[in-house]
């Protein structure tokens, strides 16, 4: 009641002139403050959705009447009530699904007879068949000491020889090959932290040091620095790179109780499958300038500021990232449901094509593929651009759907490169998919206890990942590889890659 005496004591001296641009200054102070209201809403929404919700950004369309959205909170009655036939559903094969007990034949069969009630193959009874059932089994892992024997001769003038050592992965360390392989994949492909690696090798009764497990990743590093070397160059060399970064936090002497935020910057190579991670202590220009200084082609990125600086450079064409720009239209939904969904009801029909594409039942040509990009892509970016720039200018620039549009008509001659071009993807999806192993480190082990560490944990990253991408078992890769680099000769090391690499022949 105070507050609304003052302000009547404040206006009620006004000509009416005063009183209609204070009204309309209120009025405007109001509009003001809507936006920034909704603005606020907007964001502690997406906050809440990245801290309790589901990260997917799965859009469903063209929802059958009476069937009810994913998006409902409440199931809409019908207005009345109508006799529905439901036809009958028969359930479809997948054709990719294993059948039931279908093991690999390379796994050993250890095999168990049963008998019915008194009868065995001692009887009378003839066994006319046998009904098999298999159950896949495993006996935990099991250490063994590989114990090696030199003999010393004693020469006929006396002299006595002893056979030399063979040369080991760590120098004077007492890990075999073999361990040390499933350490380092343990660690990098499986999350498992150095330390629980520790407790797992104790609980079979055997005492190792937290401090000699853990140093295995830094004592080995050195054998396989040359082969990283030759992945840097065998990935920038390519003339098509998906580029992303993501933090790492790292254990820094000058910031006592806290960790420093570093950054893996990570380079992708569709053609040649190998992914590369670098480590910088900043999410600054250095690190791509540095490692992009000597590349020509397509780079395709998201949105970030970093990679401007490259759509002048000679010989270099940057290239969008559809997903990010759906994206915020993903997170424009629930302000404005009708436009936001109308652009990703387009950008889901780009998808359908390129599905399409990869789903063909024969490889398709790059004539082929620019051809049905033309067909079916082109006339649906052509309507989208046709929209963004009707709605440019109408809708509020700070909105989420505001946002977005900007986004996407800024980037938009990156964003339509890839329709020309039958090698390149219409997202950076592939690069995404490719740090997400550190992330899943990141949460297991947290923190890297130096900068030096987190480079090494980047040259790791690196080569397991691209095992990844070519299928490849790391744990096989790696102990081939550390056997066979100390004999390996410069010029042949893009040999042992996991892109070139093929095993050596058992005898």
């Amino acid at each position: 009641m105070k507050y609304v005496c003052s302000v009547k004591t404040q206006y009620e001296n006004l000509s009416k002139e005063e009183l209609i641009t204070a009204y309309t200054s209120l009025q405007t102070a109001h509009a003001f403050l809507q936006s920034e209201l909704s603005q606020i809403k907007f964001e502690l929404g997406q906050l809440r959705r990245q801290v309790y919700s589901s990260k997917r950004e799965r859009f469903i369309a063209d929802v059958n009447p009476g069937q009810l959205s994913l998006l409902d909170i409440e199931p809409k009655q019908p207005e009345e009530t109508q006799k529905v036939t439901v036809p009958s559903y028969e359930r479809r094969k997948n054709s990719k699904k294993p059948s039931r007990n279908s093991f690999p034949e390379h796994l050993q069969r250890i095999v168990t007879k049963i008998y019915p009630p008194g009868y065995d193959e001692s009887t009378d009874a003839e066994i006319i068949g046998w009904e098999k059932t298999e159950l896949l089994n495993c006996v935990p892992a099991q250490f063994y000491v590989e114990q090696i024997l030199r003999a010393k001769i004693k020469t006929k003038e006396g002299e006595i020889i002893t056979a030399e050592l063979p040369d080991r992965v760590i120098a004077k360390g007492i890990f075999g090959t073999n361990l040390i392989a499933s350490i380092l994949v343990d660690k990098y492909v499986d999350h498992l932290p150095l330390h629980r690696q520790c407790e797992r090798i104790n609980r079979n009764g055997i005492n190792i040091a937290e401090s000699t497990i853990g140093d295995v990743p830094r004592q080995v590093a050195p054998k396989v620095d040359l082969l990283y070397d030759e992945l840097v160059q065998q990935t920038i060399q390519s003339g098509y790179l998906n580029v992303d970064e993501t933090p790492t936090p790292v254990l820094d002497p000058k910031k006592k109780g806290k960790t420093h935020r570093g950054y893996f910057w990570t380079y992708h190579s569709p053609e040649k499958k190998l992914v590369l991670f670098d480590y910088r202590q900043g999410r600054g220009r250095e690190g791509p300038d540095e490692m992009l200084k000597d590349f020509k082609g397509f780079l395709q990125t998201d949105g970030y500021s970093v990679y401007d600086a490259y759509e002048n450079r000679e010989a270099v064409t940057l290239v969008g990232c559809m997903a990010h720009a759906r994206r915020y239209f993903e997170q424009a939904l629930n302000s404005d449901r009708e436009r936001a969904e109308h652009v990703m009801k387009l950008i889901q029909k780009l998808y359908t094509t390129e599905r399409k594409m990869r789903e063909a039942e024969s490889p398709m040509s790059d004539q082929e593929i620019v051809a049905l990009r033309m067909e079916e892509s082109k006339p649906v970016l052509d309507d989208l651009q046709k929209w963004l720039e009707e709605h440019l200018n109408i809708v509020t620039p700070k909105s989420p759907l505001g946002k977005a549009i900007t986004y996407m008509y800024s980037r938009w001659h990156k964003l339509t490169v890839y329709i020309d071009h039958a090698h390149l993807n219409i997202d950076n999806n592939l690069v995404e998919n490719a740090i997400r192993p550190t992330v899943l480190g990141r949460k297991n082990y947290m923190f890297a206890g130096n900068h030096e560490a987190a480079q090494r944990n980047a040259m790791y990253y690196s080569l397991m990942g691209s095992c990844k991408l070519n299928g490849i078992n790391p744990y096989e890769w790696l102990i081939d590889v550390l056997e066979r680099l100390p004999d390996t000769k410069s010029s042949q090391l893009y040999t042992l890659l996991p892109n070139n690499w093929q095993p050596r022949q058992k005898n």
